[in-house]
């Protein structure tokens, strides 16, 4: 599904120099190169403050730890996401309440948010799924009328654009109260092993966010807020700092490949290409509001687990994401929700299926996977 090989020949000399600095110099943690890609990494994104920790669970879980959250508040997220999202509401003794999306964004659904509120209702947690940002601005808006916070999830939506119904234009993860996303090495900006980061532009919240990562001390020994043991190491954020430059640069490969592949099934009956925000599909030259972080089809009558073995046994990975929707897991059932509130969730589970999407994808190898996908839709 990615060619981490092949991106990481193109960075070989860089990283392997900086990875080499700091086995020399032993600043192992919260080294200087940490600092340096948190700071690259705000001007990037345009956003006060960045702190980073170690994966991107641990930065959702700190975002809500930071903000105060009590047991019993509800949080308000999208069922068909990963379940890293609705695990640290459960974690946090906070009330999950899941709720259905769009069926051509994937995004969370804005009418089932304003239906979800209740007077404990306290946040709205967005995710930004597959690499485009959720109607963020219709999302602070409910928001503002009910006094929420929103946490953006944007572990898979880094160096996308929203653009406002103004005209103007923000980076995911910062447009919320607070964001969180992981530096996952399958991440469209990802390192050798775990990583994550937080964004807010609250000064006050990033200072409670910058003790919470460090077992809750802002001088040694003084624990002045609970806190947990959560560190970007060095050799991570070196990694980072070398692909941080080259992220616009991977974003547009991925959007290039999305043209090859929505070019190829664009008359295929029964394949239904990725939907963007914007209405021109992901083929136009100008978007900039996706950055795939997977390439996921709907597919209509046809059997989707027959083509995902048919991929599979002509060498083609595949993906389902996701199989099985977060209110029918073991962990996260409750009778509070009813089948009929998740329509479009529990159609999408029978017909997405995500094919290969990474930087060092190449035509031909585009044009095999869309052949073989072709050839099967077209003949079962």
């Amino acid at each position: 599904m990615v060619d981490l090989k092949g991106q990481y020949a193109a960075i070989k000399n860089e990283v392997d120099a900086s990875i080499q600095e700091i086995i020399d110099n032993t600043t192992f943690i919260n080294g200087p190169k940490v600092k340096e890609f948190q700071k690259n990494l705000e001007d990037y994104l345009g956003v006060k403050h960045v702190i980073p920790c170690a994966n991107g669970t641990d930065a959702l879980q700190i975002a809500m730890m930071g903000l105060g959250l009590e047991q019993g508040d509800e949080v308000i997220t999208a069922d068909f996401t990963f379940a890293a999202t609705v695990e640290v509401i459960a974690l946090l003794k906070l009330t999950p309440v899941l709720v259905d999306v769009n069926p051509d964004d994937f995004n969370i659904s804005i009418e089932a948010i304003k239906k979800a509120i209740t007077p404990k209702t306290k946040a709205i947690v967005p995710v930004h799924l597959f690499g485009q940002c959720a109607n963020m601005e219709a999302i602070m808006q409910i928001a503002k009328e009910h006094n929420l916070y929103v946490i953006e999830d944007n572990a898979q939506g880094i160096g996308a654009n929203y653009t406002y119904s103004d005209g103007t234009k923000a980076k995911s993860g910062t447009i919320g109260h607070v964001a969180s996303t992981s530096f996952f090495p399958s991440k469209n900006l990802g390192c050798y092993g775990d990583g994550g980061a937080i964004f807010t532009n609250d000064d006050d919240l990033a200072h409670t966010l910058r003790g919470i990562v460090n077992h809750g001390m802002y001088q040694r020994y003084h624990h002045d807020v609970v806190g947990v043991n959560s560190r970007l190491d060095s050799i991570q954020a070196a990694v980072l700092d070398a692909k941080l430059p080259k992220l616009d640069s991977y974003n547009n490969a991925r959007r290039d490949a999305a043209r090859q592949y929505n070019a190829a099934f664009k008359d295929v009956n029964n394949v239904i290409t990725p939907k963007t925000v914007n209405g021109c599909d992901g083929i136009c030259d100008t978007c900039d509001c996706h950055v795939f972080h997977q390439y996921t089809l709907k597919v209509k009558n046809v059997d989707r687990d027959a083509l995902v073995k048919h991929l599979n046994d002509n060498g083609i990975p595949c993906g389902v994401y996701y199989p099985i929707p977060l209110h029918s897991q073991k962990a996260y059932k409750d009778d509070r929700y009813n089948e009929a509130d998740f329509p479009v969730t529990n159609q999408l589970i029978k017909e997405v299926i995500s094919l290969p999407m990474h930087t060092e994808l190449e035509a031909d190898q585009i044009k095999f996977i869309t052949d073989t996908v072709i050839k099967f839709v077209n003949n079962n």
